[in-house]
C-alpha cells in the first residue's frame, strides 16, 4: 500500500508550543472536538493536511504523557481534534471532561501520512468507525471543498446518539449533494434496511461493495478504524481485485498498544549486546552506545529527550525513521506500509537493533 501526501511545511517534529483552547464542543455523551487558537507566528507551523493529526502532551503526577489525536477539520481552518472517551484513560477523560475553552495545552506539530492528494480529483471511499471519523471528516470535507472529487462514507458506530460529528456530516451532504454519498451503519439501533443494520465486519463490507460501492470505479480506498475492521476491509478489497497501492490506512486503537507511562529515570549502564547507533534529527547528530534488546526509541531517549513520538505501540507513525545504515528488528508495525518498509523506513519505538552499527534518520 502507498499513500499521497499533500504537501505541509518542513518543520521540527520534536517541538511543542503551547496553544490556548479556543472551543471545546461536545459532540455526544462521551467525544468532544477541540479547537486551538493557532497565533500568526506559528501559522505556518501548525498548517496541516487533511488526515493529519497532532501529539498533545501534559505532566499527571510527574509523568509526561502524550496522546496523538487526528485533526477532524478541513484544510485552511483552525487546528481542530476530536477526542471520545476511553475508560481509564488519562488523557481522553481529561480532555472531555475537563478541558475548557482559554485553558492551554502543548501540541506537537502535525504529523501523519494518512492524506489524499489534494491536487486533483478522484472517486474517494471512506471507511470509518467510531472515532475514526476524525481523520476522514478532515478529508470528505477537504477534497469535496479543494477538489471536483466524489466522496463516499462508510461510517459505523454503535447507535445514532454515539455518532460523532452528525450535524456536520448532515450539512456537507446538504452542501454537496450528489458529490457526496453518506451511508450510516448502525450495530445497536435496527435501520430500516437490514443492509445498514450491524457492524461493519467482513461481511457487512461485502455486501456495501456489492451494492452501494463499485469497487473497480473508485480510485483510493481509505480505511480508519480498530484493528478487526481494517483487516476486514483490507481482506474484502483484496478479494473483490483492488490493488494494494489504492488502498490506504490508519488504525485507532489496538489492542495492548496503550503507551507505558514515561517516567523520568536515569536508564542503568548497558549490559549484554550493544550497538553503536547514531540518530539524525532536525539535522544533528547523536552518537551513542544502546542495548539491542531495548528499542531505539526508548533507550536512545536519555540521550536525545527531543526524539518525537506519541503512541509507542507502533501505531501512529510519529517516530518513524529513515534506517540509513545497519539493520533493526520490528517488533510490530500498524502505521507503516510494506513499500515504506521495503524503503527503508521504520518505527523507533518498535526497532530492536540487530547488529554492531546503526544509523536511523528522524529527518526523512
Amino acid at each position: 500500500m502507498s499513500t499521497t501526501v499533500t504537501e505541509a511545511p518542513a518543520r521540527n517534529r520534536a517541538a511543542f508550543h503551547r496553544l490556548r483552547v479556543a472551543d471545546v464542543e461536545h459532540l455526544c455523551d462521551d467525544a468532544v472536538a477541540v479547537t486551538f487558537d493557532v497565533p500568526d507566528h506559528l501559522a505556518d507551523f501548525y498548517a496541516f493536511a487533511p488526515g493529519q493529526s497532532l501529539t498533545l502532551r501534559r505532566e499527571v503526577d510527574g509523568v509526561e504523557q502524550r496522546r496523538s489525536y487526528s485533526v477532524c477539520a478541513p484544510v485552511g481552518e483552525a487546528p481542530r481534534v476530536g477526542v471520545r472517551l476511553v475508560s481509564g484513560g488519562v488523557f481522553s477523560t481529561w480532555l472531555v471532561k475537563e478541558v475548557q475553552a482559554g485553558d492551554e495545552i502543548e501540541v506537537g506539530a502535525p504529523t501523519g501520512r494518512f492524506s489524499p492528494d489534494l491536487g486533483r480529483a478522484g472517486r474517494h471511499v471512506l471507511v470509518a468507525a467510531g472515532s475514526g471519523i476524525s481523520p476522514v471528516l478532515s478529508m470528505a470535507s477537504s477534497l469535496l471543498a479543494r477538489t471536483d472529487s466524489t466522496v463516499t462514507l462508510l461510517y459505523g458506530n454503535r447507535r445514532s446518539a454515539s455518532v460523532m460529528f452528525a450535524d456536520e456530516l448532515a450539512d456537507l451532504k446538504d452542501r454537496y449533494g450528489a458529490r457526496l454519498e453518506l451511508v450510516h451503519v448502525l450495530s445497536r439501533e435496527p435501520r430500516e434496511s437490514e443492509l445498514f443494520t450491524g457492524r461493519l465486519d467482513a461481511d457487512k463490507l461485502d455486501q456495501l461493495l456489492s451494492t452501494v460501492v463499485a469497487p473497480d470505479a473508485v480510485d483510493h480506498w481509505w480505511l480508519c478504524g480498530p484493528y478487526g475492521m481494517v483487516t476486514d476491509a483490507q481482506q474484502i478489497l483484496a478479494d473483490h481485485g483492488v490493488e494494494g497501492e489504492r488502498i490506504h490506512q490508519e488504525l485507532f486503537f489496538v489492542e495492548g498498544a496503550e503507551p507505558p507511562p514515561q517516567a523520568r529515570h536515569e536508564e542503568p549502564e548497558v549490559e549484554g549486546p550493544s550497538t553503536e547507533v547514531t540518530v539524525v534529527l532536525d539535522g544533528r547528530s547523536s552518537t551513542m552506545t544502546l542495548p539491542q534488546g531495548v528499542p531505539v526509541l526508548d533507550s536512545a531517549q536519555r540521550y536525545r529527550p527531543d526524539l518525537p513520538f506519541a503512541c509507542k505501540g507502533g501505531v501512529c507513525g510519529t517516530c518513524r525513521v529513515m534506517v540509513c545504515d545497519g539493520e533493526v528488528k520490528m517488533r510490530r508495525n500498524y502505521a507503516l506500509t510494506p513499500a515504506e518498509v521495503d524503503a527503508g523506513y521504520a518505527l523507533a519505538c518498535q526497532s530492536l537493533p540487530t547488529t554492531d552499527g546503526l544509523t536511523v534518520d528522524f529527518d526523512s
